[in-house]
């Protein structure tokens, strides 16, 4: 694995308080024993039959707009075209869920996770990363993007600053390898490079898509492909920021923002990706 990350530092910090929905900004964050940052993806909505409501799911989502409190116990929602708009306490259970549900047009309800959240991945259930500058060069790829509208398609918790394109790629290692990094003082695990779905090509706004998204980004996500990442990871180039784990030792651990990322050399077999 080549060094690109390493003494890059943590300039961006963002949860996800309700799965799918808007991310809160932090400038620090603690880590729970289930190993994701506190108040990550912590909720998430769900239908009668017992299925999360995604932007894979339904394009509706993107018509949902949300603000939260700084301690994120209140979300006020509401609609891009102005006509729904309520403040709820995110425990505030029926209430909560009536307006969700005339909202999406069918019965859902709220349910909350806070040790876990609700990862898609439950073997790299950590925190996601990326780069500020690799999220400046996928805005090089479709110009009219801004950088922000680039950072609110791919949602990632954490971003780094200091480093070159695609540094990130340098945490992830060989197949059936976990890559031992730090960031500040919280150890983390590199699993892989993020497989994306159907989310990034649409507007976070509007969710228009971007037409032949996927494909373009394919094909210029494997001519950027920096000489640290191991091209074994990509069975497609569809693939951007990496998934992580946190091992259960760091449970309490803070992040912040300025936080140093630095290799861990580990002593013993580290386990399996």
């Amino acid at each position: 694995m080549g060094a690109a990350a390493e003494n890059a530092r943590l300039a961006r910090i963002e949860i996800f308080p309700v799965k799918s929905l808007d991310g809160l900004p932090l400038s620090e964050a603690a880590i729970t024993s289930g190993g994701i940052l506190e108040g990550d993806r912590a909720f998430a909505i769900f239908d009668g039959e017992g299925k999360v409501v995604n932007g894979k799911r339904t394009p509706r989502i993107h018509d949902l707009r949300c603000a939260y409190d700084d301690a994120a116990t209140e979300v006020r929602l509401w609609s891009d075209d102005g006509a729904h708009a309520g403040q709820f306490p995110l425990a505030a259970g029926a209430r909560l869920h009536r307006w969700l549900s005339d909202f999406f047009g069918f019965a859902v309800s709220l349910r909350h996770e806070p040790i876990r959240g609700f990862p898609d991945d439950p073997e790299a259930y950590g925190p996601t990363i990326v780069s500020e500058a690799s999220l400046r060069a996928v805005q090089d790829w479709y110009p009219g993007l801004a950088l922000q509208n680039v950072r609110r398609r791919f949602r990632t918790n954490l971003e780094l600053e200091g480093g070159a394109p695609f540094c990130e790629d340098s945490l992830y290692g060989a197949p059936g390898e976990l890559t031992p990094f730090l960031v500040g003082e919280v150890a983390f695990r590199g699993h892989n490079p993020c497989q994306r779905c159907v989310v990034p090509t649409r507007d976070p706004d509007s969710g228009m898509a971007i037409r032949g998204f996927q494909k373009s980004f394919a094909q210029l996500r494997q001519e950027s492909l920096p000489p640290w990442a191991n091209r074994q990871r990509f069975n497609h180039f569809y693939r951007f920021a990496v998934n992580t784990s946190v091992p259960p030792t760091e449970a309490g651990k803070r992040l912040r923002v300025g936080d140093v990322v630095r290799l861990d050399r580990p002593t013993e077999n580290q386990g399996v990706a």
